[in-house]
């Protein structure tokens, strides 16, 4: 583990986060059978100790799946309009403690307080929605030849994993949590390790809103619970949201037979044509790539500029990076926080090395911030590079960091060419006023998100989200749309004669 989630030795916790109590495992708050635990501490300030939390494994797994197994048949048979008064409770929880949860949020993931309260609002909203999807899930009637009767039930799958990342430790959890629990199943829930608190306080709001214990497990820890859960035999489906390599490892574990909900990594553009209005391209392109410290899975990670306009718009971007007001969240004027963790810090300085090795020219930041306010925290300055070419490393990986690659091709056709070329397909994006040429880019761009106009970041809860290629299984997709309970439920045909 690392620093910020070390094995300590103490056995009590801090605000309330005793690693004794850390589990909700078949009906009772409960430790890691080993009695092992680890720490979480502020990104912002690594002397400051967040909590300590249940360091689960295989065993706990098996006893959550045990205890949802059994015991989600009651929620099942709950009538959907009483599963929808329940989510719709837990939302209340949830808007009532908003400042509490946006304060601990900054505090454990590292976002701005503005960035916070804005998941913790979308939370609510999230179980609100698909709590109305627990009394619309619907069935259909076929003719048939003999008189008879001919329909399909939608029933849930029963017990499903959720395996969550660490960036939106709510917003995402409760996207996934919310229609499992409409539908019916039950879910056992692992949270990433470097945001247990903000998981706990879900499930929390979940049992104080009615929700049975039978229909929920918490479980804590890092990959050895996560891959114990993707490979339960008695786990019917998984949602994951996180890296392509942690994803192919949980769709091999799965099998065949199991469905799987996969949302992975990006590397996601944004194509600036001639034409394009340079200060609004430069203010959404940092948005999407240095909100969030970088860490958003539809983060900017590329430009790809028109080379009549690459000088003018990189003159904006520098001004825009080096003018960002960087430290805690909580302090006011802060434009971005840390990385989340110390190696995630690492991860990015060592892309910034990697980038000048192969070539490019860093114009800007990419460096470890470790004097005054910064000494404590896991800070890195946003960085600028260009002079990249598509075959580069900085070109073809995921960062996940504020770090920037810009390249340079001549026209949309080259442009389509140059997003299209990495093994991701998450979401892109084209500032243009030549509303033809944004049709094109959208119908020719291998991406599951297209935005016209707009950063690459901010998706609306009432769309389907899923990206093509590497960044997804593309069988499911997340949030709204006609068919997204279809993956939470399994549908039946019967057939009635008199």
């Amino acid at each position: 583990m690392t620093s910020d989630t070390t094995g300590a030795a103490a056995a009590g916790g801090e605000d309330g986060n005793d690693p004794a109590r850390g589990n909700f495992i078949a009906g009772a708050w409960t430790g890691a059978a080993s009695g092992e635990h680890f720490e979480r501490r502020d990104p912002a300030d690594t002397s400051q100790l967040i909590g300590r939390f249940p360091a689960s494994g295989p065993a706990d797994v098996d006893a959550a799946v045990a205890g949802v197994r059994d015991g989600y048949g009651e929620w099942a048979a709950t009538a959907p309009e009483r599963r929808a008064e329940v989510l719709e409770a837990a939302a209340d929880q949830l808007a009532r403690q908003a400042d509490e949860l946006a304060a601990e949020l900054v505090r454990e993931e590292g976002k701005t307080l503005a960035e916070a309260r804005m998941e913790v609002s979308r939370t609510p909203a999230n179980l609100r929605y698909f709590a109305a999807e627990a009394v619309r899930l619907l069935g259909e009637t076929y003719p048939t030849a003999d008189g008879g009767l001919l329909l399909t039930l939608r029933q849930p799958v029963g017990v499903v994993g959720a395996i969550t990342p660490w960036n939106f430790p709510m917003n995402i959890p409760s996207r996934k949590l919310a229609p499992a629990l409409a539908a019916g199943n039950g879910v056992v829930f692992k949270p990433s390790e470097i945001t247990p608190l903000l998981g706990q306080r879900l499930v929390e709001a979940l049992l104080a809103a009615g929700l049975p214990p039978g229909a929920i497990a918490l479980v804590q820890g890092d990959g050895a619970a996560g891959g114990a859960l993707a490979a339960h035999p008695d786990v019917a489906a998984i949602t994951f949201t996180g890296s392509t390599a942690v994803g192919t490892k949980i769709h091999h574990a799965g099998g065949p037979t199991r469905r799987t909900q996969l949302e992975m990594g990006g590397k996601n553009a944004v194509v600036v044509l001639a034409d394009a209005d340079l200060d609004r391209a430069a203010t959404l392109i940092a948005k999407g790539a240095f909100g969030l410290s970088g860490q958003a899975c539809t983060g900017t990670s590329r430009v790809v500029v028109d080379s009549a306009v690459h000088q003018p718009l990189l003159e904006r971007l520098v001004a825009l990076a080096e003018s960002r007001r960087i430290g805690s969240g909580l302090q006011d004027g802060v434009e971005m926080g840390p990385q989340a963790t110390r190696a995630q810090a690492d991860k990015v300085l060592d892309y910034v090395a990697v980038g000048q090795q192969e070539g490019a020219k860093l114009v800007t930041g990419g460096e470890a911030l470790t004097e005054g306010e910064y000494a404590r925290g896991h800070f890195v300055s946003p960085a600028i590079f260009t002079g990249v070419t598509p075959t580069m490393r900085l070109a073809q990986e995921e960062v996940f960091g504020p770090l920037l690659a810009l390249l340079q091709v001549d026209g949309l056709e080259q442009a389509i060419e140059v997003v299209n070329a990495t093994a991701y397909g998450l979401s892109s994006g084209i500032v243009t006023s030549d509303l033809a040429q944004a049709l094109r880019f959208a119908r020719e761009s291998q991406t599951g998100l297209v935005k016209v106009n707009q950063p690459t970041t901010g998706v609306a809860m009432n769309a389907p989200f899923g990206g093509f290629k590497n960044s997804s299984t593309q069988t499911f997709k997340e949030q709204g749309g006609p068919t997204m309970m279809h993956f939470y439920t399994q549908e039946k045909t019967v057939y009635v004669s008199s």
